[in-house]
């Protein structure tokens, strides 16, 4: 089975391969089709974009894997103009690379404080023949952590905001050597009940 992952980000290309492993399944990036469209994402939320990109890139494949991500800060309203969003990676307009990114949101933090509780929200689009399946993270706030306005030495290529993300339970970046982001006993309950919805909402959507 051929699955295209409709993302550039080779980081979520892994999460997704390791949602599903020994499945028999080839995954395959929009580069290894050479696609450079992009669908204009309108959406309200998360699932709804995934949804966009799912009805775009099932032109080019029967099973596509869409995602879309929301960062919010609690401390700020869902209106406020500087609340991130569906616009984490372009919070002016204009599209920042990793670099940019952290440079960006460590001056936001420390207009805030230096320190905000911040959360994501989550959403999964599926095409298979025709057909769109899609699933919404429910964990939001549950799942919530610190974002700090000082980066940590070290990177996760794919996800920069993990040099600004710290774990409220150990007090770590998420970035460092053998950091347990869910350390705690019910965050390890949660979150495996989590990557369980998701691997049956995906292995149902692709018909596995």
């Amino acid at each position: 089975m051929r699955v295209l992952i409709g993302t550039t980000n080779p980081a979520k290309v892994g999460r997704f391969r390791d949602f599903l492993p020994d499945c028999g399944i080839e995954f395959v990036t929009l580069a290894d089709l050479g696609i450079t469209e992009e669908p204009e994402e309108t959406g309200d939320d998360p699932r709804e974009n995934a949804w966009i990109k799912a009805a775009f890139y099932g032109r080019f494949c029967d099973r596509v894997i869409c995602n879309d991500s929301g960062l919010y800060f609690d401390s700020l309203p869902m209106d406020d103009p500087r609340q991130p969003g569906l616009h984490i990676r372009s919070p002016r307009g204009e599209r920042l690379d990793d670099a940019r990114m952290i440079a960006y949101y460590s001056e936001l933090v420390r207009s805030l404080g230096g320190r905000v509780l911040a959360y994501y929200v989550d959403g999964i689009a599926v095409y298979r023949d025709g057909q769109i399946s899609t699933f919404l993270d429910e964990q939001g706030k549950a799942a919530a952590f610190y974002m700090v306005d000082r980066p940590s030495d070290h990177r996760h290529p794919g996800w920069p905001l993990d040099q600004l993300s710290v774990n409220r339970n150990t007090g770590t970046y998420f970035t460092e050597a053998g950091n347990n982001i869910y350390d705690d006993v019910q965050e390890q309950i949660m979150v495996g009940r989590y990557r369980e919805r998701v691997v049956a909402f995906l292995r149902c959507a692709l018909g596995i």
